[in-house]
């Protein structure tokens, strides 16, 4: 179930960058996740979690702006990758370095497949819809929702 959430989470962060962090996050500061003997049990923390919270909205908004930069480009595919991988590689880390490695992997191809078919997707909604914007609130819903179960289940 862990290499599954791992690479949801990536999924999710191909979708919308900060979400699967910010899963995490609230994973964490749930108790879903004990991250507490690891480095990144600041995660948890009600400030990193009300600070990736705000960073999330703040994508969700952007998100929907006409002049916001294509996913595919260089710098948001990138970014996408590297907090897609962290995402997996922190769910990873209670059951031990090699896992970690494992799910930070997975979470650097589930960010890949996410980012190339997310584009996808909500450019063929969009033309479904005859607009973008209900097909951006689509998509922010399923990062939502995906992200959280992951997270959960992680």
């Amino acid at each position: 179930m862990l290499y599954l959430a791992a690479l949801v989470l990536g999924i999710v962060g191909g979708l919308r960058a900060v979400t699967p962090l910010a899963a995490v996050a609230w994973a964490a500061h749930l108790g879903w996740i004990d991250l507490s003997a690891t480095w990144a049990s600041f995660i948890g923390n009600t400030i990193t979690v009300v600070i990736l919270s705000i960073l999330a909205i703040v994508e969700y908004v952007g998100d929907q702006l006409p002049t916001t930069p294509s996913r595919k480009s260089v710098p948001q595919f990138a970014g996408r990758i590297i907090l897609g991988g962290a995402a997996g590689l922190i769910v990873g880390l209670p059951a031990g370095t090699g896992l970690a490695i494992a799910t930070l992997i997975l979470g650097v191809i589930g960010a890949v497949v996410g980012t190339l078919g997310g584009f996808e997707a909500r450019r063929r909604l969009a033309a479904a819809f005859g607009r973008d914007l209900p097909a951006g609130l689509l998509e922010d819903a399923v990062a939502i929702i995906l992200g959280l179960l992951a997270a959960y289940f992680a």
